[in-house]
């Protein structure tokens, strides 16, 4: 057994140690951990398990504080991460990678994870949603350099179907039913912490990104090499439409209250919606 798979192991046996009476999660969630579980209707959470517990001898993860809930919606067990680790936080991708692979271990064989992002389309707006179907890498690294491990999935896995079509479809249906503004986007990863310029928003417009994010490309990559299907949802929050960047005369502080607002109302919008996907998945 590899070093990696056996660390694996460990988590996954100290969150499924504990596990409610008769909890059986197929299904997992993950958010940012600003976003409040209780902001989607529908949602029971059973209990709770911080990422500090899981990590007592690594400082650089113990640091998150983030949360493993254990949840029923619609009659579904959910084990959700209500937080996640990055990049731009000095975390190496193989620890990003590390919580997806533990999901798998879990039971998890769909992943739907939600992601704040900012627009690059000039067709959306803050405070939609964005529907991903594809992405972009240009983050410079992944969960799957290194040595490979086959128990966890094969050494050049395809990427062709990174994001469930079937998965899609449905959820396509869904906001069809419930009018709500389909954004279907070409999501591309970076790494962040920092802004993007006015160049970089045109650069990534010209090469067919629609929004832009710092979390889902590794945790996609992780999830299609363990062999689970994914959702990934984008938050619309920022607007990094080239060209009118420059032309924002908005303090700082007034920009990230209307981020706020904006996730707020994205929050609000996938709410509607969150518990039937989950139902329908």
């Amino acid at each position: 057994m590899s070093e990696q798979l056996e660390k694996i192991l460990q988590t996954s046996g100290l969150i499924k140690s504990k596990f409610p009476k008769n909890f059986k999660p197929e299904i997992s969630l993950i958010t940012e951990r600003n976003i409040d579980i209780k902001e989607f209707s529908g949602f029971d959470i059973l209990g709770e398990l911080s990422f500090d517990s899981l990590f007592p001898d690594t400082e650089n993860l113990k640091r998150n504080a983030g949360k493993v809930l254990f949840a029923k919606c619609k009659g579904n067990d959910i084990i959700v991460y209500n937080g996640r680790f990055h990049y731009y936080g000095g975390i190496d991708m193989r620890d990003i990678g590390h919580m997806i692979y533990v999901l798998r271990y879990l039971g998890i064989n769909k992943i739907i994870s939600i992601d704040e992002v900012g627009h690059l389309n000039p067709r959306f707006h803050c405070g939609e949603i964005a529907l991903i179907y594809d992405h972009i890498n240009l983050i410079g690294d992944n969960p799957l350099i290194g040595k490979n491990d086959t128990e966890l999935g094969i050494r050049f896995p395809d990427m062709s179907n990174a994001y469930d079509k079937d998965i899609y479809k449905k959820v396509f249906k869904i906001f069809q039913e419930e009018k709500i503004k389909i954004n279907e986007s070409v999501y591309l990863g970076t790494i962040g912490p920092q802004s993007e310029t006015d160049a970089e928003a045109r650069f990534y417009r010209e090469i067919g990104a629609d929004v832009v994010g710092y979390a889902i490309v590794p945790e996609d990559i992780t999830s299609v090499h363990a062999g689970m299907s994914f959702l990934g949802i984008g938050l619309i929050t920022r607007e990094l439409v080239a060209d009118k960047m420059s032309e924002d005369e908005r303090s700082e502080k007034q920009k990230s209250k209307d981020q706020k607002e904006s996730l707020n109302t994205a929050v609000k919008e996938l709410g509607k919606v969150l518990k039937e996907i989950i139902k329908k998945i």
